[in-house]
């Protein structure tokens, strides 16, 4: 693993189907990163080798009988590492930071040491990677970002270079206060909402890390139907709720209006049985 962390540990958590080809890289790079001591690999219902090849590079390993999704992913890794802790002998570091990362990272995710950084030192309470730009910007102007980055920005006024950024590295209570996490691929924007929206701290962070990018054949352009529909449904749940307590305290408010107007309607025919 990599050298001892000061204070409480780092625990990287990797949601993976059908990676066997790149799991093992991206999981000897992770366990190298400095104050990293915990990978945990979910194996979201591969049909491949990916949960083999996950342990064989040293890491531990949850595995989801039939694929759940990114979020049902994530909720499984972290809730695996709490599990683990609660089993790490007395004096031992906790793993109260959590670092997502992506399973096809391979060698580069050696790279992701600068978004654990501004979360130890207290400077924030999500950091959320910039790939760079001779890599990303990786369909940066495409529709499911621009969905993603308009919606975060609606909701909390704050504007994300790159709002689908699964690398991220975070405190537990801001993981927990976005839980349940959104479906799927609005995992991301979900998060970012939910954690702005409970008065944490969120930075963007250039780290060097590179994945398979997308294609245009007709099993891209699948996903990316899937990445709109997800990201669309975890907007539009967060749009609707502050829309939904708005009704609900005006619904509340007439409710007590008929009570008081009903209450002085009682009191005037009393009044009125006494003259």
């Amino acid at each position: 693993m990599g050298s001892a962390p000061q204070g409480p540990g780092v625990a990287a958590v990797i949601a993976a189907k059908d990676e066997a080809d790149r799991i093992g890289a991206t999981v000897r790079a992770v366990r190298g990163l400095p104050g990293v001591d915990l990978v945990v690999v979910v194996d979201d219902g591969s049909a491949d080798a990916t949960a083999e090849a996950a342990l064989a590079a040293g890491a531990r390993v949850l595995r989801h009988s039939r694929n759940r999704g990114k979020g049902a992913a994530m909720e499984s890794g972290a809730e695996g590492v709490r599990l683990l802790e609660a089993g790490t002998a007395e004096g031992a570091p906790r793993h109260r930071h959590l670092l997502f990362l992506d399973a096809d990272l391979g060698a580069t995710a050696s790279g992701a040491v600068p978004l654990i950084g501004p979360v130890e030192r207290g400077e924030a309470d999500m950091a959320v990677a910039l790939f760079p730009a001779t890599r990303m910007r990786l369909g940066g102007h495409g529709f499911v970002v621009r969905l993603a980055r308009d919606g975060i920005r609606r909701a909390t006024g704050w504007e994300p270079e790159q709002p689908l950024n699964g690398q991220r590295c975070l405190t537990r209570a801001a993981f927990e206060s976005a839980l349940p996490l959104a479906h799927g691929f609005g995992v991301e924007t979900g998060l970012t909402i939910d954690v702005l929206h409970a008065g944490l701290r969120v930075v963007e962070v250039e780290v060097p890390l590179e994945h398979r990018a997308t294609g245009t054949d007709l099993r891209a352009q699948v996903h990316r139907a899937r990445q709109f529909t997800d990201v669309a449904r975890a907007l539009a749940a967060r749009e609707l709720a502050p829309a939904l307590a708005r009704r609900l305290r005006r619904t509340g408010r007439e409710a007590s209006a008929t009570i008081r107007s009903v209450s002085r309607k009682i009191q005037q025919s009393r009044r009125r049985d006494y003259e």
